[in-house]
């Protein structure tokens, strides 16, 4: 949970769930909300989905996810998961042997549903392979794919049908002893995700793998997945979350992390607060802010700053960042530190400044997090 003593309406209660371990990586109880993404290269192509799981990871991700369709996937995992910083999900849909191929390659945690992979024997070959190389799963429900006996019983894709559904396949890994689970219920229709979910949180202590499948190109899906997981995060169900954008992998972790770090449940990197700019503003408002999200993306420190293009709004902007920069007049503006009033800064060189100001801001807290580590 969040808790916040002083401002209680930006407080959040998460649901209480089991927590799994997905290699180094808590996932439920009290363990930190992860992002995920997923690579879209040739899984066999092992330079190309490294060079993407790295780009994914410096950007922040905590798990990527690699798809293991055939065996030449799963043998390409071995050399994956070893290069791979974070840990590695092997995506299988129907073939036991490649998650069994996966587990033994070392990934982290199988993408499956028991019950699509055939008999019960199968199922207990995947589970021990699972067990014995320490890998946890994710059972991942999709309304696009859910069973045929589900379709029939109940006309179409609902709520109803793809909790069902993950239930069974809970009880499929129960049956077996095995605990080491999250699960998703995913749909390209924001209200049935969000009900579904909501149904699931209610079901089961699993951890929840949240997400809006499918949910289309950059600027739609961001929005379409800010709006499901939003409010779902806000009522405290997830405890993993997954963007799913037509786009580079890198922007699914970009666009997880914002959500999360719009309802305070993650900090990473500096937190731009700006306006849309207007005619009172005293420099290019939307260049600055395009300019510094580049120039800062390197900061993994959490940070404010606050960029306001004229003093209506923003002395008071200032205020509740770490720092700041409003617009003024005669080509200069006023930097803020620590919500006071610092010094006038030409608009010139105001970019090159705020990004030497947020550097050393970041190796001050850096050492502070040292000197009180070693006390």
């Amino acid at each position: 949970m969040t808790h916040n003593p002083i401002r209680p309406w930006r407080n959040i209660e998460r649901r209480p769930s089991r927590k799994i371990m997905v290699g180094s990586v808590p996932v439920g109880g009290d363990a930190p909300i992860s992002v995920q993404t997923m690579t879209n290269t040739d899984t066999a192509d092992v330079k190309a989905t490294v060079t993407q799981i790295l780009a994914a990871a410096e950007a922040g991700a905590d798990i990527v996810r690699v798809s293991a369709p055939d065996e030449a996937a799963t043998k390409a995992l071995h050399e994956i998961v070893r290069e791979s910083p974070v840990p590695i999900v092997a995506d299988i849909h129907f073939h036991y042997k490649r998650a069994i191929e996966a587990a033994e390659a070392g990934a982290a945690c199988l993408r499956i549903n028991p019950g699509n992979i055939g008999s019960a024997e199968r199922v207990r070959e995947v589970i021990k392979a699972a067990r014995d190389h320490g890998c946890s799963m994710r059972i991942g429900v999709n309304a696009g794919s859910l069973e045929k006996h589900l379709l029939d019983k109940y006309g179409e894709p609902c709520p109803e049908a793809m909790v069902e559904s993950g239930l069974d396949h809970i009880k499929l890994l129960q049956d077996n002893d095995f605990h080491e689970f999250k699960i998703s219920v995913k749909a390209s229709d924001v209200f049935l995700s969000a009900a579904a979910y909501q149904q699931l949180a209610e079901a089961t202590d699993a951890p929840i793998h949240l997400g809006i499948t499918e949910a289309g190109g950059f600027v739609s899906g961001a929005v379409k997945s800010a709006v499901g997981m939003g409010n779902l995060l806000w009522a405290g169900i997830g405890d993993t979350i997954r963007v799913s954008l037509s786009a580079d992998p890198v922007e699914d972790v970009r666009v997880g992390y914002e959500i999360l770090k719009s309802l305070g449940l993650r900090t990473r990197g500096v937190q731009i607060i700006s306006c849309p700019s207007c005619a009172r503003q005293g420099f290019d408002v939307i260049k600055t802010v395009q300019t510094l999200e580049d120039r800062l993306s390197h900061i993994k420190t959490p940070m404010s700053l606050s960029i306001i293009g004229c003093v209506v709004n923003g002395p008071g902007e200032a205020l509740m960042t770490d720092l700041g920069f409003t617009g003024g007049g005669a080509g200069s503006g006023m930097i803020y530190m620590a919500g006071k009033q610092s010094h006038k800064m030409s608009n010139a060189q105001m970019v090159d400044h705020i990004v030497e100001l947020v550097e050393q801001r970041a190796e001050e807290i850096a050492a502070e997090a040292k000197d009180s580590a070693a006390e």
